[in-house]
This record gives structure tokens, sequence and C-alpha cells, in this order.
């Protein structure tokens, strides 16, 4: 069950839009059919106010503790478990969402029955849809996402994205599981978005214990 902000905290338009923005991101989510999606059972808003996702019981480890538990991962894992991140985001892309949050705390790798490192990417809460009016509703201009994984057009605040500001993402997240280390190491919010926009990366090669094949580079 996952709370969000309560709407008696807002007023009015505020109140309106912030409903709507909810409503249209569970019922996009709820639509996804991927095995690599996180599934959504319900939700709802309940009487007093309070905004809520029922979703399924997973076990299971995010990519952020993996590597800080065990340590970078080897090539090969890393690419299996981004090939499965993948094929998530390919159905979210080809529905017109972009998840705009993708970061290895948002990346479970689980158990599922007899199988291993079976990859459910979680919270599309920050995802850009647009509602049947044609209008965006997580907002114009507004910089969402996380710093070490936001991909340069998404520092910037720009309208036009596409799906590839997710695979940008997920290429940092791929930096992370192979070096243990962020793409750049920069001490603030402010300073990490303009590295993202000005420096080039130290190749992974550069920083991993593992022998990184050229074109993974």
């Amino acid at each position: 069950l996952l709370q969000t902000d309560m709407m008696n905290r807002h007023s009015g338009r505020n109140a309106v839009q912030m409903r709507r923005r909810f409503e249209q991101e569970a019922r996009t989510t709820a639509s996804l059919r991927s095995p690599h999606t996180v599934e959504l059972y319900d939700y709802g808003v309940t009487e007093d106010g309070v905004f809520y996702y029922v979703m399924e019981l997973l076990d299971g480890i995010d990519l952020e503790t993996l590597v800080k538990k065990f340590g970078p991962q080897p090539p090969a894992r890393a690419i299996w478990i981004m090939r499965q991140v993948c094929r998530s985001l390919a159905e979210a892309h080809q529905h017109g969402m972009i998840h705009r949050d993708i970061k290895p705390t948002n990346i479970l790798l689980c158990r599922m029955g007899n199988e291993y490192d079976f990859v459910k990417v979680l919270d599309f809460g920050l995802v850009k849809v647009l509602d049947g009016h044609g209008l965006e509703l997580t907002g114009e201009g507004v910089t969402t996402g996380t710093p070490a994984y936001i991909a340069p057009e998404l520092a910037m605040g720009s309208p036009n994205l596409d799906g590839r500001a997710d695979l940008y993402a997920l290429g940092c997240v791929g930096y992370w599981l192979l070096t243990g280390s962020l793409v750049f190491q920069e001490s603030g919010a402010a300073a990490m978005m303009l590295a993202h926009l000005r420096k080039d990366p130290i190749p992974p090669s550069a920083r991993s214990e593992f022998v990184v094949p050229a074109s993974l580079d």
C-alpha cells in the first residue's frame, strides 16, 4: 500500500489537478502488462483524502542495495538486468509514458518462482503522460527525477521529452552496476545536473574491477 500526499493539504484548482494526475498515473501504470513492471491491483482515495496504490508484494533487493552490499557486478549480469528494464520501458514508451526517475532504488532484483535475477521496475509516480485532452499532467517546465541519473534535457526542464531520457538514466544505472560509482562525482544537486549537461564521463572500463567490453563501454 503506497500513500501519497493528502488532498486536504491542497485546495481548489491544485487539488483537482493533483487528483487528475494521480488517477491518470494509476490508470496508465495499471494498464501496463510487462512482467518486468510492478503490477498494480487497485487504487483510489480514502474518505479522508489519502491517495493509495495497492501493488504486488515483491521478494527482492534493489540495485542500490545490491551494489553497496556485494560490490560492482560483472558485465554479463549488468547486461541481463538492463535488458529486462528495457522490456518494461519499451511497453511504457509505446503507450506514450516516460518514467522520468529510473535509478537503482526503483529497480528491484527479485526471485519469481524458481527464477532469480528477475527485474521489476517500480515507481511510475513521476511518469509523464497525456490526459484525454492532450494536457501533460506532470506539469510543463518542472524538473523531476534524480540528479545523479538525470538526462540533460530533463535537467533543463525541456517539455520535449521522449523515451531516450529513460534510456540515458538506465545507462547511468548500468554505470553504477559496473563500477559501484556514480557517473559524475559532484557534491550538490545543481552541480550534478550541470555535469550531465557539460561534462564527458570517464568510461566505465577505466573504473570497473571487471573487463568491460568495448561495445558495452
